[in-house]
């Protein structure tokens, strides 16, 4: 499972939030729903800023440190400080953006409980000579 696999995530979180917007509008109000987005895409910033963090340190050529202390820069005290003031919001209320936030989680969790149950991982594997071998496990 590399990095890629957060790409996937996102994009089905992305999707996932689309659907609800519009039923999450109708059955729980304006600032529920509201509440329940800003908190799923903080969730999905928080996630791109560490892959984005996770890619400049971790390479095979060694730390792109600009880009790391960008990464961190945007991650660590912006975003953890637009999640503060989301939470200081009067109209919405804790539990709907701990939902939006920890929706993320959720999605982590089905999707690796679906590679498990059927084995939909597959592995691309490059040879030294430059092919390519793909194979799904199990």
């Amino acid at each position: 499972m590399g990095l890629e696999f957060i790409d996937r995530l996102l994009k089905t979180s992305a999707i996932l939030l689309l659907i609800f917007v519009p039923f999450g509008l109708y059955y729980m109000g304006v600032y529920p729903a509201l509440a329940v987005f800003s908190g799923a895409v903080w969730g999905m910033l928080n996630l791109v800023f560490l892959a984005r963090l996770a890619r400049a340190v971790f390479r095979p050529e060694g730390a792109n440190v600009p880009k790391a202390i960008l990464a961190g820069l945007f991650k660590f005290p912006l975003l953890y400080a637009a999640g503060y003031f989301l939470l200081k919001i009067p109209q919405f209320d804790p539990i709907h953006l701990t939902i939006g936030f920890s929706s993320l989680l959720a999605i982590i969790v089905l999707k690796v409980v679906g590679m498990v149950l059927f084995g939909t991982k597959t592995v691309v594997t490059v040879r030294p000579d430059g092919s390519k071998s793909v194979r799904g496990l199990a």
